[in-house]
């Protein structure tokens, strides 16, 4: 199968919500939630968070979490998971985003399958079915409108496909859920591809694959998410992580 490796970037100076990954949650910092419940999927062969802050290092390695210091310099989260990763030996890299407490085990799992399965797919990205016009016209929340074959066609913080149509025509709407799988030495040429005008004009990381031309499989996953963009979402996501079985596991090491 190979080593699969998942990376969790994570910085201090988020501009909706400065100091995020250090916000407890239910007495835990949210990257500890997040690194956490990664370790739990069996086919991780190692985590590690990717920051450039040294609060984060210092509280994930008081922890025994790994932590991978880097460059203060990236502007997407994608390329401080790419510097990251260059010195493991593995054959997938998860990027697994820092804000999203609520991720579950078996999310990972089926989203490297497709990586596993065809030796031509290079990149995965989770998404979940939008169920509220709420979370459609969220301008926090990431679209993705997706073609027949189950590839992204494009990213975008904006209700798309059309609220006038949706109520008329059969089809899907998307969200991103934060979570990319990458074969490894497609990440680092991703990195290295030039950054595209619609990945520029939408802040979505993921456009830069697809205005090149490489294939973005998406992977749907059931599992209910809810990322802390703002600090209104802290009391939700601890409204949910209140009942998971899984917080009382790993609350514990």
């Amino acid at each position: 199968m190979g080593r699969i490796v998942a990376i969790i970037p994570a910085r201090m100076a988020s501009t909706r919500f400065p100091g995020k990954p250090l916000v407890p949650i239910l007495g835990l910092p949210m990257i500890e939630h997040v690194r956490r419940r990664v370790a739990l999927s069996p086919s991780i062969s190692e985590v590690m968070v990717a920051t450039c802050d040294q609060e984060i290092t210092d509280v994930v390695a008081a922890s025994g979490g790994k932590v991978v210091l880097t460059a203060d310099t990236h502007d997407r989260c994608t390329d401080r998971v790419a510097e990251a990763a260059r010195p493991t030996e593995a054959s997938i890299i998860i990027n697994v985003q820092g804000d999203e407490p609520c991720v579950l085990p078996g999310m990972l799992e089926v989203l490297v399958k497709p990586l596993l399965d065809d030796p031509t797919m290079v990149c995965t990205n989770l998404v979940a079915r939008i169920t509220s016009d709420e979370e459609f016209v969220n301008t926090n929340v990431v679209k993705v409108v997706v073609n027949l074959k189950g590839d992204a066609l494009y990213f975008t913080r904006e209700p798309i496909p059309s609220r006038q149509k949706v109520t008329t025509v059969d089809y899907a709407r998307y969200r991103q859920l934060g979570i990319v799988a990458f074969k490894a030495d497609f990440l680092q040429t991703f990195t290295q591809l030039r950054p595209t005008p619609l990945e520029k004009a939408e802040f979505v990381d993921m456009l830069r694959a697809v205005e090149h031309g490489y294939q973005v499989r998406v992977v749907e996953t059931g599992g209910h998410m809810v990322g802390v963009d703002v600090p209104e979402d802290i009391k939700r996501v601890e409204n949910i992580l209140a009942s998971d079985p899984l917080v009382e596991e790993y609350t514990k090491w």
